[in-house]
């Protein structure tokens, strides 16, 4: 069952964090479908412009109803990851997704809101969900490259002013995190300071973290002994979801990690059977994988086990 990003946040607010993890295939969408009904969670199934590059954004399309065909007790949005303008307007009149995210970050102040709240406007008038983004997080994201010097936290009396301006429904804020594998030099934390301030001035109002993958030393470790050169990368603490949740976090994007499971199978498989040219049985086992992993991530956030309240509260 399709709903809305704000249908599920409803439900999440101050009790867990809905995990938002992003696919480019068949096996990806598999396992994450497959992993969110073994932990009972409802999720947001994220495609982001590289996504939509990939195949052909009509392929994914068809891949994702036909795994809620397949998986029919679950419950899920379906989400742009990292919009611009022109995107948001394409997946708003597809009639397909429940939420877009318009990321105008790189923008000013002033042109960020106007930007927004135009997509706003085209979204809500057609019953979707957006998500903005304020503060910019350092890393790598696809196409989206901010140096570790300019990213910069989001100011909570900006975000208060953004939401009030716009209209979003949710607001993806720089706290801490970061994109891509390679995020942390040392020791890291999210500034739940900022977080706090953040919920204070909008209280019961859905926040967003972006580059929250853990980035799994074990997942690192395989993939380098099994050929790679994956180094220095660090990621966010797991410990920390929940107590974000608790603030105020009601998603939570988890991607690198997602590609670290991938990399790990494939290159432990072919390795392992060098005169194996048929890719069907690391992808099997990769399904597998990625659901326990997609599972795991669920009891982290908090939301293993609450698809048949969330099921009740929505009435459908």
């Amino acid at each position: 069952m399709i709903v809305t990003t704000a249908e599920l946040f409803t439900h999440a607010y101050g009790k867990y964090a809905v995990g938002a993890y992003n696919i480019n295939n068949a096996e990806q969408t598999m396992g994450l479908f497959q992993g969110a009904i073994d932990s009972k969670a409802p999720f947001i199934i994220q495609i982001s412009k590289g996504a939509r590059k990939y195949t052909n954004k009509l392929m994914l399309e068809n891949i994702i109803r036909a795994a809620g065909e397949i998986f029919p007790d679950a419950i899920f949005a379906v989400h742009l990851d990292h919009g611009d303008e022109e995107t948001c307007y394409e997946c708003i009149e597809s009639g397909f997704y429940s939420s877009v995210m318009i990321d105008a970050s790189h923008e000013s102040f002033e042109e960020n809101v106007a930007i927004t709240k135009r997509v706003v406007d085209a979204a809500h008038a057609k019953g979707l969900s957006v998500e903005a983004e304020l503060g910019m997080l350092g890393g790598v994201e696809e196409d989206i490259v901010v140096e570790e010097g300019n990213a910069c936290l989001t100011d909570p009396a900006e975000a208060e002013e953004f939401v009030k301006l716009t209209g979003c429904d949710s607001l993806a804020c720089a706290i801490g995190t970061s994109h891509g594998a390679f995020k942390f030099k040392g020791k890291q934390s999210l500034h739940f300071d900022v977080l706090e301030q953040i919920r204070d001035r909008l209280p019961n109002y859905p926040l967003v973290m972006h580059g929250s993958s853990s980035v799994p030393q074990d997942e690192v470790a395989k993939i380098n002994a099994a050929g790679g050169e994956i180094a220095g990368s660090m990621g966010v603490d797991v410990k920390e979801y929940l107590p974000a949740a608790k603030r105020g976090v009601t998603k939570v994007n988890i991607d690198t990690d997602g590609r670290l499971v991938w990399t790990r199978v494939h290159r432990e498989h072919f390795r392992d059977n060098p005169t194996d040219f048929d890719f069907r049985p690391a992808g099997k086992v990769f399904m597998a994988e990625y659901a326990k992993f997609i599972a795991s991530r669920n009891e982290l956030l908090g939301s293993a086990g609450q698809l048949d309240s969330l099921r009740a509260s929505l009435g459908k």
